[in-house]
């Protein structure tokens, strides 16, 4: 066997563990959801919901991100492919990006809430 065939593997099943967090996740979420929905007698879950769901896609686009450069840097190592990859990160990190901005009202780069400020106070700026 060869490396990069061991490689291409490799890259194969980060991918599939990338979708298959998303998908569990989305599952995990909506169960979580629907238990909520039923012990609360319709309570808004929605916010619950959406951060939940998005924690899920965010982890799973780190493993899709890290198996697209596995692949990319490991086997096909061309200036093309390298390009690729180069605007599939950049849209990638800006989905993540987007995404925790939406879960926790925060650019990544701002840290966690300070204990005297309040969690539904939005800084974002």
């Amino acid at each position: 066997m060869h490396v990069e065939s061991v490689i291409s593997a490799v890259g194969s099943a980060v991918d599939v563990v990338g979708v298959a967090v998303i998908v569990v996740g989305a599952a995990a979420a909506s169960w979580i959801a629907l238990t909520a929905i039923r012990s609360r007698s319709g309570a808004p879950v929605y916010a619950t919901y959406r951060r939940n769901l998005g924690r899920s896609i965010l982890l799973g686009l780190e493993f899709l991100v890290a198996a697209d450069i596995i692949k990319t840097v490991a086997v096909t190592p061309t200036f093309e492919s390298v390009g690729v990859l180069a605007l599939i990160v950049l849209i990638r990190t800006f989905l993540s990006w987007s995404l925790q901005l939406e879960i926790s009202g925060r650019w990544p780069w701002q840290g966690s809430v300070h204990p005297g400020e309040a969690a539904s106070e939005s800084p974002v700026s």
